[in-house]
């Protein structure tokens, strides 16, 4: 028992350093449609539950706004609903490329839903990132605050979310099944 609680908190861990590393590389980059900034909350939710996942996006938020830009620690509210939604799907109806993918999906709705009003609210909409060139086009064409902030986030999450759940599908099946909670043994298809 004690070595998969060791197990998990190491890559718990490593989780939150995959979403410090990757999404601080692709705002520097500003690759539009990107973020990567979840995938290790969608790893932790997905291979150890709800709670691991909540708990590795809020703490990758938190690091990061420490240590880069307090902009990202508002945004741990998104990080911490991917955990919860990733973790309690995988619990319900397991992890297969079906649910991958769906999951990417409905993550590409909420996070923009969520991650909207902060970025409006705080930010007036732009937020340093690769989309914010695409905020102020449709701002300049004459579309609401919101909506301008909200198009660009949705048609980036659509893509980052389901490939950010299709590669954690595909980590998770290479990694020992001894090491999985007993609960999702039998949930990666």
């Amino acid at each position: 028992m004690r070595n998969k609680k060791t197990f998990a908190v190491i890559l718990c861990a490593i989780a939150v350093a995959l979403n410090i590393v990757l999404g601080t590389a692709v705002a520097q980059l500003k690759i539009p449609l990107l973020f990567l900034d979840t995938i290790g909350t969608i790893f932790a939710a997905a291979y150890f539950g709800p709670w691991y996942g909540a708990s590795v996006g809020a703490v990758s938020n938190i690091i990061t706004g420490m240590i880069f830009s307090p902009k990202d620690i508002p945004f741990l509210l998104v990080n911490v609903v991917v955990g919860l939604v990733v973790g309690y799907i995988v619990k319900k109806f397991g992890f297969s490329l079906t649910t991958a993918i769906v999951t990417g999906l409905l993550l590409s709705v909420i996070c923009p839903l969520i991650g909207t009003p902060i970025a409006v609210w705080l930010y007036g909409g732009v937020t340093g990132t690769g989309n914010d060139f695409l905020v102020l086009l449709l701002r300049k064409s004459g579309s609401d605050i919101f909506t301008s902030t909200f198009i660009p986030r949705i048609t980036g999450n659509i893509v980052d979310k389901v490939l950010s759940s299709l590669l954690v599908l595909a980590l998770v099946k290479k990694l020992p099944s001894q090491y999985k909670p007993e609960k999702y043994n039998n949930f990666y298809t």
